[in-house]
């Protein structure tokens, strides 16, 4: 007989049997996993599995929420079971040797029923505002993008003010001396209403009352090369009502460029309102980051060549595009290839494995990772404008170019006619270009050109100059 058990005070599956001892007990998810101890006394075995685990040399935290495979000696832990148990870091159930973790919501606030009286409480509103900024990045997945870069130069200028960070889960680490609160929970919704700021990159989720005095920012997440929200293709009602209703939410926009001011402007119908035209905060690291700091994290030799393949997300998929065999080009351009797939595919997808191949696409910070990186392969993703900021060789693969640009999205420029960079069709084409050392040569021009258009403000900093002017409008106060 096997039992299980979750000890809450450090978030440690415990399993017990009786006769001789498993070899293995580990629980296998799509982004992590983690392994059991076991010890055997007088015909009994114990197994402590923990659910908190350490990725990418940081702090040990909660397993990111999702199912596990729970497998004894390789096999599944089949016909045991464990009720909801909620921990200091996670809540978790086990059935049929799946093991689910989410966050430590308690069970009075994890259903349905016990989110409309939160969110009720939220919108009756009566609290003060305090001095506070409520950050939000990639609906909580992460503590990243321009929301970390303005939270690390408030931190500095104004530590006065309290910094909150929403997140999905605990597996997600925060700035130090910031807070976080749980999507979902008591603390969460009484943030997010008494936060004299909001600073989110990119739709305000959930019920939005807006306090008097309450502001909120919308840094974005990207220059646009696909068509965004109204200019998206085919008329929608239904998404045209919700981008306007999202927009009037904000009070500032930031952009990378005035290119991108332009597009995102009207694409959120963001009329009549201030456009910040400052660069992007978290490029700054690219300009003032320790590189080998960030290739360490990343186990990367002082030799590697490190190629970053980063795709944009597909409207007609959930995880990532499989096109390109990344082990492959691996062997074939003697590099280190980092997979990161789009932050919409983080929960559905899992990891890719192979040799020389390491899936960063959980990494908390993509800047990091472009600071790391030797060149970047991309294909319609924004992460074309901001890789352009470090002078490093950028490579396009678009085997499905046609298909995006004329049925899924659209472009707001001819990709081809302008890109820094060679686009490919097929990973042959796109193996030759990176081996070509003539490569960056007959691009340096249109490099150069696209560097001036898109990058003119990514100095290392536009995070200064963003909370410069929060604290000159009183956005938030130094404290």
């Amino acid at each position: 007989m096997i039992r299980v058990a979750l000890r809450t005070e450090d978030d440690v599956l415990v399993v017990e049997g009786d006769g001789t001892a498993p070899e293995q007990l580990d629980a296998r998810g799509r982004r992590a996993r983690t392994a059991a101890t076991i010890d055997t006394t007088r015909g009994r075995w114990r197994a402590e599995l923990p659910l908190r685990i350490a990725r990418w040399g940081g702090a040990v935290r909660a397993l990111p929420s999702g199912g596990y495979e729970l497998r004894l000696d390789g096999a599944m832990l089949s016909g045991v079971g464990m009720p909801r148990t909620v921990g200091t870091t996670l809540a978790a159930t086990l059935s049929d040797g799946t093991l689910v973790v989410g966050p430590p919501l308690a069970d009075a606030h994890a259903d349905a029923a016990g989110q409309a009286v939160l969110e009720r409480a939220y919108a009756a509103g009566g609290e003060a505002l305090e001095n506070a900024v409520f950050f939000e990045s990639f609906y909580g997945r992460n503590a990243s993008c321009n929301p970390r870069a303005i939270d690390a130069e408030l931190a500095r200028t104004a530590p006065g003010v309290t910094r909150y960070w929403s997140v999905v889960d605990l597996s997600v680490e925060v700035p130090g001396g910031a807070t976080a609160v749980v999507e979902g929970s008591p603390e969460w919704w009484r943030a997010r209403g008494s936060a004299r700021l909001l600073i989110v990159n990119d739709w305000l989720r959930r019920r939005f009352v807006r306090r008097p005095g309450q502001r909120v920012l919308q840094t974005w997440h990207g220059t646009p090369l696909k068509r965004l929200a109204l200019h998206r293709p085919g008329f929608d009602p239904r998404r045209a009502l919700a981008v306007l209703r999202e927009s009037r939410r904000w009070d500032v926009l930031l952009a990378q460029n005035p290119y991108a001011a332009r597009i995102l402007a009207k694409a959120y119908a963001f009329v009549g309102r201030p456009v910040w035209v400052e660069g992007y905060p978290r490029n700054d690291v690219l300009r003032t980051g320790d590189r080998a700091a960030a290739r360490a994290s990343l186990g990367l030799s002082e030799g590697d060549r490190a190629i970053l393949y980063a795709p944009t997300w597909r409207d007609d998929r959930e995880q990532m595009v499989d096109f390109l065999d990344a082990e492959r080009l691996a062997r074939d351009a003697g590099a280190v290839v980092l997979v990161r797939g789009h932050s919409r595919t983080l929960i559905p997808g899992s990891d890719r494995a192979g040799s020389r191949v390491v899936d960063v696409t959980g990494y908390p910070d993509i800047s990091e990772l472009l600071l790391a990186a030797d060149a970047l392969v991309t294909d319609y993703s924004s992460v074309m404008f901001d890789f352009t900021a470090t002078g490093k060789p950028v490579y396009f693969f678009t085997p499905d170019l046609e298909h995006y640009r004329g049925r899924l999205r659209g472009f707001y420029f001819n990709l081809a006619g302008r890109a820094p960079g060679p686009v490919t069709a097929t990973q042959e084409d796109l193996t030759a270009a990176l081996l070509d050392p003539g490569t960056s040569e007959r691009f340096a021009d249109r490099y150069a050109a696209w560097a001036a258009r898109f990058n003119a403000r990514d100095d290392g900093r536009a995070a200064e100059r963003v909370v410069a002017r929060l604290l000159d409008q009183g956005f938030v106060e130094r404290g």
